[in-house]
């Protein structure tokens, strides 16, 4: 695509992406992309035969730091996966509490940690396990959740994980006993997981993460935001290509129009993605609420008319917050999920772009968010938030911006 068309142009290809994913939701069995039960979808591999063979582990054990644990062990930590042990389900099976020791195994650090069991109806469950090994046990990121390690046994396939106790940023927004997030812990949930995205598109072989959704941002115990469920992550376009293609999978609401149309997957979808969650953070809704009134049932839909308009803008932040918010930092965290939610993938910024755009939002609660404190690196100076416009590089920069953690890959 070349640059932004004009409204009419856009609106068409609004309505077509509005059909296209209205008729995935309609036939849920031909389409991965309509929600299962809690939101979760299967795995495709680019290899179109994933053997669940034990060579699989063997394949495995050249990750250092992931431990192969029997299942004897895992019963052990769980306690028999103990029904009060129980974390959650998913697509994928259930998630247990667990805690490793020396009395597991000599050697290893006390630690709590998640198990999850791998539900053994089907073939695709195992490609999404291995598919999350394979990736994990190679990438390291403070906003990446770490896999510890895994079972192979038999039929039996578990991960484990280290434990994130206060769960899913998807409970803390809209579970309805939940405290309302105050404002600079969104922003800096914001700004952990877009890191976490620019560590994987700035990896030595892109990553793709192509589930990114509210249910899958954990957050430890001081709100720090990590990635987790990589079963649907896919390796980049290399060299010459543009995109990869490939079935579409996912999560109806958060992904992009274009991938939902031809297939075709890129970095700027995953950018989609998180401008969707952005616009979760901010205005406390959900991407897809069918209680609501037929016109506010598409959180975008709903809200993309109002980002880029001063008068109205305000109208969409959540009411929970009770105005303690800066109005400059939300006017500029409304700008950004704007040019992420663009029907032109081009004219996405890079995740590195969103995390340079978040920093200076961040412990802006009360003040005017204006960015302007002592200490910010130079190189704010390449790209400049005016009024409510933000603009991004026209050059894209392959490396990890200084901003985020460098993104260790093993």
């Amino acid at each position: 695509m070349g640059n932004c068309g004009t409204r009419e142009e856009n609106a068409v290809v609004a309505a077509h992406a509005q059909v296209q994913q209205l008729h995935l939701l309609q036939h849920p069995a031909k389409n991965a992309i309509a929600d299962r039960k809690h939101n979760r979808t299967s795995s495709d591999l680019s290899d179109p035969s994933t053997p669940r063979k034990i060579e699989d582990a063997k394949n495995i054990s050249i990750y250092n730091d992931v431990i192969a644990f029997t299942l004897f062990e895992l019963e052990t930590i769980t306690k028999s996966f103990r029904a009060d042990y129980v974390l959650g389900e998913g697509g994928f099976g259930t998630v247990y509490k667990g805690y490793i020791d020396e009395n597991v195994r000599v050697g290893l650090k006390s630690l709590p940690v998640a198990v999850k069991v791998l539900n053994k109806d089907g073939h695709q469950g195992h490609r999404e396990w291995l598919t999350e090994v394979n990736f994990l046990g190679q990438l390291r990121h403070p906003n990446l959740v770490k896999l510890i390690g895994y079972c192979c046994e038999d039929d039996h396939r578990l991960l484990v994980y280290e434990f994130m106790f206060r769960g899913s940023l998807e409970n803390h927004l809209f579970r309805k006993t939940a405290m309302p997030l105050p404002w600079g812990t969104r922003m800096s949930i914001a700004l952990g997981a877009a890191k976490g995205l620019a560590c994987l598109h700035n990896a030595q072989r892109p990553v793709i993460y192509r589930d990114f959704k509210t249910s899958n941002i954990l957050l430890d115990s001081d709100y720090t935001a990590k990635l987790s469920d990589f079963g649907l992550a896919k390796a980049g376009p290399e060299g010459d290509e543009t995109h990869v293609s490939t079935r579409v999978m996912g999560t109806y609401g958060y992904a992009a129009p274009e991938y939902v149309m031809t297939g075709h997957l890129t970095a700027r979808s995953d950018v989609y993605s998180f401008g969707v969650v952005l616009l979760e953070l901010l205005t406390g809704r959900k991407s897809i609420d069918k209680s609501r009134p037929s016109r506010e049932q598409s959180l975008v839909d709903w809200a993309l008319p109002k980002l880029n308009d001063k008068r109205r803008l305000l109208q969409i932040i959540d009411p929970k917050l009770e105005g303690q918010y800066s109005v400059r930092a939300a006017h500029k965290a409304c700008s950004l999920a704007f040019y992420c939610l663009s029907h032109n993938p081009k004219a996405r910024p890079l995740m590195s772009d969103v995390v340079e755009t978040l920093e200076p939002l961040q412990g802006s609660g009360g003040s005017d968010g204006s960015g302007q404190s002592s200490g910010l690196p130079d190189y704010r100076a390449r790209r400049r938030l005016t009024g409510n416009s933000v603009h991004f590089r026209a050059i894209p920069n392959p490396k990890c911006s200084p901003a985020v953690p460098a993104c260790r890959v093993r």
